[in-house]
């Protein structure tokens, strides 16, 4: 038992190492930049939503994908999934404090993307010509 306590204390101080393909943190990053990661947790950071909420407001996003995605989040410890035991079934999306953080990381991030569009469609531009 005293292996185990030292593991978890092991485990909750240590710090990723992001560009080592053996840290757990690739995996991680690569759940909250994915495409539909950053949606989410972006979507979420409005509030609590249902599944159907979530696959409106994320254009494009297929039923498996947002699934996977909400799968992933949850086991990392970003989102909370609450199922009501009705019928027909109600299951609500909402971040937990750790997805509120990484939340609004992803949200600076869209942030300064939208803000700088047209620079950043403009160097685009540049570079093709």
């Amino acid at each position: 038992m005293p292996q185990v306590n030292t593991q978890r204390s092991k485990i909750s101080n240590r710090r990723g190492e992001v560009f080592s393909t053996a840290c757990p943190s690739r995996e991680i990053l690569n759940h909250v930049t994915s495409r539909w990661g950053v949606l989410v947790l972006v979507a979420l950071m409005k509030g609590t939503h249902r599944f159907s909420d979530l696959r409106r407001k994320i254009d494009g996003v297929s039923e498996k994908m947002l699934a996977q995605t909400l799968q992933q989040l949850e086991k990392d410890g970003f989102i909370d999934r609450v199922a009501y035991p009705v019928v027909p079934p109600h299951v609500e999306y909402s971040l937990t404090p750790l997805g509120e953080e990484i939340g609004s990381q992803v949200d600076s991030l869209i942030d300064w993307i939208e803000s700088n569009l047209s620079k950043i469609l403009r160097a685009q531009q540049k570079r093709l010509t």
